[in-house]
């Protein structure tokens, strides 16, 4: 989003990766930093220090980054650019609870400012397990490393989860503010960064067509689904402590909402749009134990073949999942936000692994036109089909509208069509990335617009403990529930269907 700065070089930094020699690094975080360095949007000055378990020098590090790099970048990556640029990589081996460690790592940076020019600003970036938050942030401040003062700055970035209940949410967060004021804190969700994310509140705040009608008097419901096609995929051991609940709901999926969901701003600063949407999150309104059964919904998928035959095996049959396991692998959730805006509108949301696809959308579904005019081109059918505005967050972003219009001939006929906006077609600039490269340059220009703060991650918490709590208490006792490959647990369709509406059939 950049609202702070333009499209220009970010101040010069070092950015130091705690958990550099793991997967995350690898695969999504150093091909960030190549592909901001193609766009020009790092300076000289820029230097990234990798810290991890792992025994090996500078040079060594280097090396492996470069093995698999080209992989991970596409048809994109430049060789020359990746030597030109390598060079500013270092790396130094630590235990992450060791305050030896951290000596060693102020002696390094300071080591990297006098050769890279870099005038003490830092960048943390915790890629590591979320048991690690909390002890790497108290031990960069007993270094004095999350100092701010004499020109310079430093920020750290914490991956999720944060926390995993609303009693662990607020814990991290006062350890967090023990070290680093909440101005230097960067709660990273990655979804946040997607064009389509970003581009709702252009859409909604910047057309004159569209922000007179979000609200409960044109709309009838939302959906937000993210639906993915993998299993656990070798994360079993922490998938059995979260669940879709946990991985997605608190994170992915009430983020999306807030976007979807929030007031307009008085202007586009960080807290000013973070205000808003820690308001609408509060607005949910709370589940009691008895809309915990009729109101959230989950699933575990087992056994299931795809159209082309493959054989998908049960999650309690993955590597590492226990034999009995109840952790849910799907959710779906009915919430009411009660404000003058979205009043009587329900928000459903669906979350899933081994669905039929990797999909990401959200829905607006307006409310039916009046069906008088044209009941005799509609009888086969109660309604004219509602107007969908259709948000599409990922495999390929873009907008799209269905709407009726008449079929060609000389009978009055209605069929709806579909108007599609795709980034890839409209823009000559390719939409490339995960969306860590926004994420990483707004940090760098201290633009948290994209970030959450602690009250924001507290109220999610807070909206979701009580399914925790209910479901804690009341173990499911018909998993699995649905097979792999589908669209999710049968309770999910039934939780629409008892207010006569349906999931949109992604196609």
């Amino acid at each position: 989003m950049s609202t702070l700065h333009n499209e220009s070089c970010s101040p010069p930094a070092v950015i130091v990766i705690f958990g550099a020699a793991g997967d995350l690094t690898r695969r999504k975080l150093i091909p960030a930093l190549f592909n901001l360095a193609k766009q020009e949007l790092l300076p000289e000055q820029i230097a990234m220090v990798g810290i991890d378990r792992v025994e090996m020098d500078s040079q060594g590090y280097r090396d492996l980054l470069g093995e698999h790099i080209p992989d991970f970048v596409g048809e994109g990556f430049s060789r020359e650019l990746w030597e030109a640029n390598i060079g500013r990589a270092y790396y130094t081996a630590g235990d992450f609870l060791d305050d030896d460690s951290y000596r060693e790592l102020a002696r390094l940076l300071q080591q990297v400012d006098n050769e890279q020019g870099t005038p003490g600003n830092y960048l943390f970036y915790l890629a590591t397990p979320p048991r690690f938050f909390g002890e790497i942030a108290t031990r960069l401040g007993k270094a004095g490393l999350a100092t701010e003062g004499d020109g310079h700055w430093r920020r750290i970035i914490i991956e999720k989860p944060f926390g995993h209940d609303l009693e662990s949410a607020r814990a991290l967060n006062a350890t967090l503010h023990q070290s680093f004021e909440e101005h230097q804190i960067y709660r990273i969700d990655h979804y946040l960064g997607k064009e389509t994310v970003q581009n709702i509140l252009t859409y909604r705040f910047g057309n004159g067509t569209v922000e007179p009608m979000w609200n409960h008097r044109y709309i009838d419901h939302v959906q937000i689904t993210v639906a993915e096609s993998l299993g656990v995929e070798g994360r079993a051991g922490y998938y059995e402590e979260a669940g879709a609940l946990r991985d997605m709901v608190a994170n992915h999926l009430l983020a999306v909402l807030s976007v979807i969901a929030m007031e307009p701003s008085n202007n586009f600063q960080a807290d000013a749009i973070r205000d808003e949407q820690v308001k609408v999150l509060r607005a949910i309104q709370p589940f009691d134990p008895e809309q915990v059964l009729t109101e959230a919904v989950r699933g575990q998928y087992g056994e299931g073949v795809l159209d082309n035959g493959t054989h998908l095996r049960a999650y309690r049959d993955e590597p590492g999942v226990a034999a009995d396991s109840g952790t849910e692998t799907f959710v779906a959730l009915k919430l009411m936000i009660d404000t003058w805006r979205w009043a009587g509108v329900p928000f459903y949301l669906r979350t899933g692994k081994r669905m039929p696809e990797r999909r990401t959308e959200v829905v607006i579904q307006y409310r039916h036109a009046p069906n008088m005019m044209f009941r005799d081109s509609i009888a086969q059918r109660a309604n004219i089909a509602a107007n969908q505005l259709i948000l599409r967050i990922q495999p390929d972003e873009g907008i799209s509208m269905e709407f009726n219009a008449k079929v060609p001939g000389t009978v009055l006929q209605v069929s709806t069509v579909r108007m599609d906006f795709d980034y890839d077609d409209y823009f000559e600039e390719s939409v490339a990335g995960s969306g860590y490269e926004t994420l990483i340059y707004d940090c760098l220009c201290g633009d948290a617009t994209l970030f959450k703060r602690a009250d924001n991650i507290e109220t999610c918490w807070a909206l979701l403990q009580p399914i925790l709590d209910v479901w804690s208490a009341l173990p499911a006792r018909d998993f699995p529930n649905y097979p792999a490959g589908s669209w999710g647990a049968a309770e999910a369709d039934e939780l629409l269907a008892r207010d006569g509406r349906q999931w949109r059939r992604i196609d």
